[in-house]
Formats: C-alpha cells, structure tokens, sequence
C-alpha cells in the first residue's frame, strides 16, 4: 500500500519520504530544516505538536536546534515557517493523510505553517476512507483532519493558486518504528 499511497500522494505534489527508525527520520528532519533555512526568526521557525515520534528523544539536544520550537500557540504558528505534526493515518487510495486533530495544536502546526511536515506511522497506512471511518469513533475524535497534498485553490478562470488557505508544500515522512514496516 506504501507504493500506492506514494504515487497517489506525489501526484497531489506532497514530498513522501520513508525511514525505519526515528534516528534516520530525525536526521533527515534537521537536515531538511536547517537546508530550507531555518532559523529563529519569523518566518523561518519551525513548530513542533507533541506527539509519540519525540517519546524517548533527548528535547535538550532538539532545543538546541536554532529556530525549532516545542510551545505551539497561535501566534507562533502564524508567524512559523515549518509545522510538523504527526498524522494518525494515510490513505492509499487518494494519498490524503488524516489525523484526530482535536489538539488544537496539531491544527495550528499543519494548516498555519508555509510548509507542513507530517509524521506517520508506517503502519498507520490504509486502503481507503471506509478502512479509516470504521477506526474513527466520534467520542474519542472531535476534530477529524484530512489533509491532501499542499493547499491549493482555482478561481473562476481555473487559475491554480498553491498555497492560499493552508501549506504551499507537504512533507511526508514515513517511520517503520512508530509502527509497521512496508
């Protein structure tokens, strides 16, 4: 199913990238970073939501990253450049990404940022939206996101515009060890 996802995704515009241990998904993050500037200045920070990919991860050494950052608020994330969050689940046959965004963190992250980095599970990949709504159980979901590709509008003259009402790039960086491999 990675595969299918991985063109799906593609042919949205998304960035897919798959590691086996969070050390390996963790270098290629910094590097990505620090490659596409960042820095601790608006407009070139990044915010990180909590979530199980930093569990065990030595935060001091992160902190010392110039221009990451782990507090989300609002104003923050309207002024940072990257975003990541972890995604909960994708979806093969459309290469949609979606999360149980109820955190209003995880919100802020993927749809404020100009680039939105998503960390998925590698076992979190399924068929299709029925495989992903018989998972989803709205007292324990109030806030379902479902995130495909960079955010992207056309007028009424079908001008395509990316990046408009949300992020004008996705990165997707699938992890074997947050669960599954392909």
């Amino acid at each position: 199913m990675y595969e299918q996802f991985k063109i799906r995704a593609e042919g949205v515009s998304a960035e897919v990238y798959h590691y086996a241990t969070k050390e390996a998904a963790l270098d290629f993050l910094i590097g990505f970073l620090q490659g596409e500037g960042l820095a601790d200045t608006p407009q070139a920070c990044a915010l990180w939501a909590e979530c199980s990919f930093l569990d065990n991860l030595d935060r001091n050494v992160l902190k010392r990253v110039p221009g990451l950052k782990f507090v989300v608020t609002r104003e923050l994330a309207a002024e940072a450049r990257f975003g990541i969050s972890q995604m909960d689940w994708a979806l093969a046959d459309t290469g949609s990404l979606a999360q149980n965004s109820s955190a209003i963190e995880q919100r802020l992250v993927s749809s404020l940022s100009s680039i939105h980095i998503a960390i998925v599970p590698t076992n979190g990949i399924l068929p299709d939206m029925p495989a992903l709504l018989s998972r989803v159980h709205p007292g324990d979901c109030a806030y379902l996101a479902i995130i495909t590709g960079p955010s992207r509008t056309a007028d009424i003259e079908r001008v395509l515009t990316i990046g408009v009402h949300g992020p004008e790039r996705l990165v997707i960086v699938f992890v074997d060890e947050l669960g599954g491999t392909i």
